[in-house]
């Protein structure tokens, strides 16, 4: 987005909310860029009364905003309940009512779902919550999609997290979607952390850690992202792998949690979405350049992923005229 953006976060936070993902949230939209030279989100936080006592009751806030400023949120997130077997305070749940009526985008970490599903406004929508409290939340909500085995859930204007740290990647995600890959890109790196984490992939993997640094995927997944301009199969990666295609997919399962086929697929989206706000007009040459051959290809395979075909997003997020 250009010179005009102009964004409001508010984080509604609720009796024994956890400060990590306030945190979080608070690094990801609150915290100035100067070196991204562009505006960036107005944000802050509302509780009920303007003060709460935080997780396990270790310190409180106060001089926190009322209630109300929630009703000024074009972006309102929800962080966890530390047990989301107490319901909110019907004054919360009125605030994300409200919000959700005047199209806000609601956002939850962990079981903040908890309190969306509450207030009503995921009935008929996918969502995600931690692994430990789905069962829970599959009984109370029957209404909800619920997607149990994801990192987050990104439907429509509503946007689910299913823990901790998996709210790094679904704010991360939101800033993509607000203002591109480059910056998501470059606050990634400013968080050290990595910049892309497809939604679909697993909480949790078996192997989060390669005991042996030589047996992870490491080497293979450089080689192929030097080579994305190129044909690639799973037999391709495979012996590059040194390993057969049924041990390569178990391999990508255990330490991405995802498929090599959808691993390449969102590598040449994020390829082609970094041509296309560099300057590249020329869609044939982005497609040939990203692996998807035509622009076609280039453009079903960029609104799967983006939403967005790529004229939308070079509108949306490529250079100025002139520039």
């Amino acid at each position: 987005m250009g010179a005009g953006f102009s964004h409001r976060v508010v984080v509604l936070v609720d009796e024994g909310s956890n400060p990590f993902e306030l945190g979080v949230a608070t690094e990801l939209f609150g915290l100035r860029r100067p070196e991204l030279d562009r505006p960036w989100y107005d944000f802050t936080l509302c509780a009920p009364g303007g003060a709460v006592r935080m997780h396990l009751g270790m310190f409180a806030l106060s001089g926190v905003p009322e209630l109300a400023a929630a009703d000024t949120a074009d972006t309102l997130i929800v962080p966890n309940r530390p047990d989301p077997q107490v319901l909110p305070e019907p004054a919360v749940l009125d605030a994300i009512r409200r919000a959700a009526a005047r199209g806000a985008r609601l956002v939850s970490f962990c079981t903040g779902a908890f309190a969306l599903a509450e207030a009503g406004v995921l009935d008929g929508r996918r969502a995600t919550t931690h692994w430990r409290w789905a069962a829970e939340f599959a009984r109370r909500f029957p209404r909800v999609r619920l997607e149990p085995d994801v990192l987050f859930v990104d439907d429509a204007n509503t946007h689910t997290a299913a823990g901790s740290a998996a709210a790094l990647d679904l704010g991360l995600h939101l800033i993509r979607r607000d203002h591109g890959a480059e910056v998501a890109n470059a606050v990634g790196r400013r968080l050290v952390f990595a910049g892309h984490r497809d939604g679909g992939q697993r909480q949790f993997v078996r192997r989060p850690v390669p005991s042996v640094p030589d047996s992870s995927l490491a080497p293979v997944l450089a080689w192929a992202r030097e080579r994305l301009d190129r044909p690639l199969t799973v037999a391709d990666l495979a012996a590059r792998a040194a390993a057969s295609q049924a041990t390569l997919h178990r391999r990508f399962r255990d330490e991405l949690g995802t498929t090599p086929l959808a691993w390449l697929a969102a590598e040449r989206v994020a390829l082609a979405c970094r041509l296309i706000e560099r300057g590249e007009s020329r869609l044939d040459r982005v497609a040939a350049a990203s692996g998807f051959g035509t622009a076609a290809g280039l453009r079903t395979w960029m609104r799967r992923h983006t939403g967005l075909t790529p004229t939308a997003y070079r509108r949306r997020f490529g250079p100025a005229p002139g520039a």
